[in-house]
Order: structure tokens, then sequence, then C-alpha cells
């Protein structure tokens, strides 16, 4: 049987919530995985599951809280006969090359997956219609593929999710597309990112006491993507509000050469890396004020 029209060991799960923009370049871009495909919806009042249901896939919905708890629902409870999950959002498309590498590694004739519990796929991140490839912000490795029994996430991460994988992990070639058409609408980045202000300043109020942080750490202290996670808490956690902020900024965008990216660049950095970091530290002040 040919190696690209097998069945693979790998279902691909897929979150989403009024994603009629997203969806289908996301799943067009996984059509030739040849997988099953879970979709957890959260009550889209859009196309979204008229979508879903016309591309075959499985649907399940469920009422969300975060993206954390989504997924942990995800893992726990959808019917997932395969070993590997590739786990995605609706505004992330694989790149030709990268579904094409996928399909090698899983065929049957590789024994490249014998010792390896997750892959790291590098995030080319759209803004606008930019590619922001300064600032730091590229290549910036996610944890994407990985073997659902190996696999853990922490409620801790109450504003971005984090795939922990206790074991070996590699690094695949090709790049994952990640582009959000609704953020051409600034109004909806601005409200989103408000949200995920108030959920990361409630994230670093908590994280710092917490006893889940030394169960993370004493399971999941060699992972990769603990350790990326762990030095950010100690590093930026212990800078002073506000101030952090600026620099944060002035390394992206002058040391780290944001100014490149050109105005959509200008527009991203000073959005995501200040005056998203202001709102953070606000919230956190008053938090902290408050206990």
């Amino acid at each position: 049987m040919d190696m690209f029209n097998e069945k693979l060991n790998l279902s691909i799960v897929i979150l989403t919530y009024n994603e009629e923009t997203n969806l289908p370049r996301c799943l067009d871009s996984v059509k030739s995985l040849n997988c099953d495909i879970f979709v957890v919806d959260s009550g889209s009042k859009d196309k979204t599951l008229e979508i879903a249901q016309k591309y075959n896939t499985h649907v399940y919905i469920h009422n969300f809280e975060n993206h954390t708890k989504q997924w942990i629902w995800a893992l726990d409870n959808l019917p997932i006969k395969t070993e590997w999950i590739l786990a995605l959002d609706a505004d992330q498309i694989l790149t030709y090359e990268l579904s094409q590498e996928i399909k090698e590694i899983f065929s049957k004739n590789s024994d490249f997956l014998e010792d390896i519990n997750g892959f790291w796929i590098k995030r080319r991140q759209i803004f606008r219609g930019k590619w922001i490839k300064n600032g730091g912000y590229y290549p910036i490795y996610l944890l994407k593929l990985f073997r659902k029994d190996k696999v853990y996430l922490s409620e801790l991460d109450m504003a971005n999710h984090y795939f922990y994988v206790k074991g070996r992990t590699a690094k695949l070639k090709h790049d994952i597309i990640e582009e959000n058409l609704k953020e051409l609408d600034i109004i909806f980045w601005i409200k989103k990112h408000i949200n995920y202000a108030n959920l990361m300043a409630e994230e670093e109020f908590k994280a710092k006491n917490s006893l889940e942080n030394n169960i993370v750490n004493s399971i999941y202290k060699n992972s990769p993507s603990y350790k990326k996670k762990a030095i950010e808490r100690k590093i930026w956690y212990r800078l002073p509000l506000y101030l952090r902020s600026v620099a944060y900024f002035m390394y992206r965008y002058f040391f780290r050469l944001g100014f490149l990216d050109g105005k959509e660049g200008f527009i991203f950095h000073f959005l995501q890396a200040f005056w998203f970091r202001i709102l953070v530290d606000i919230r956190l002040e008053d938090l902290l004020k408050e206990n």
C-alpha cells in the first residue's frame, strides 16, 4: 500500500467556537492525512457545525471555560482509538510540506516514532495578512503532536494552553500557519486580548504558591515545554510591574528587530508586547490589592 494513502495511527482534534471563517482552511489542510477528525465545539452560533459535518468530522459539544480545560475534557472524553493526536485550533493551517512530513513519519515503514512521545512544530504567525518574522516571533515551536497517554495539561495555564509531554521529543522541519481571519477586524483582536489579560493576571496570581505547580515540576521537569514555562515564571514574575512591559516591547521591537516587520509588525508588537502586557499588570495589581 502507498504510504501516502494508508490509514495513519493519528487522530486530529480541533477546538471551535464561531469559526465559519477559519475552519474550512484548517480542514482543507488536513484532508490528505486521511485521519479521523474530532471537532469539539463550545456552542457556535454561526455555520461552524454545518461546515464540520460537511467535512465528515466527528462533532462533540462541550461548554467552554478556558482552553486548557477544554483540551483536558477532549483528551479524556473523545473516543479516540489512535495512539497519536494532532491538536489544532481552527485558525491553524498545515502547510503542504508539513502534511507530507507527517505522513512520511507515520508511514508503516518508518521507525522514527519508536522512542519519541511528542513533536514540536514551527508556528508561522500571520497578523492582518503579514507574516511576523521578527521580534523573536519566528520560529516559535509549539508542541502540537503527541502520544495521547504521554501528555499532560496544567489548569494553572488559564490564558494559553500548553501540552507537557514526559519523555523524548523532536522537532519537525516544516511550518504550521496561524492566521485568524476574524482578527482583520482589530476590534475583535482587542476584545479577545482584554479577556486574555484578565486570565493571564489570574494565572500569575495563582501560580506563585500553587501546589499544582510543584506537582507539574516534579513530573514534567525535563519536558522542554515545561522548562520554557518555568523560566518564564521565574524571570517574568519577578520583574517590576509596568516596567517589564516597556522592557519587553523594547526588546522585541528593537533588539529582536521587530521594526523590520513594517507597519503591521509595529501594530502587532506594540499591541501584543506592550499594550496587552500593561493590561495584565493593571489587573494583577488589582488582584494583589484585593488579597
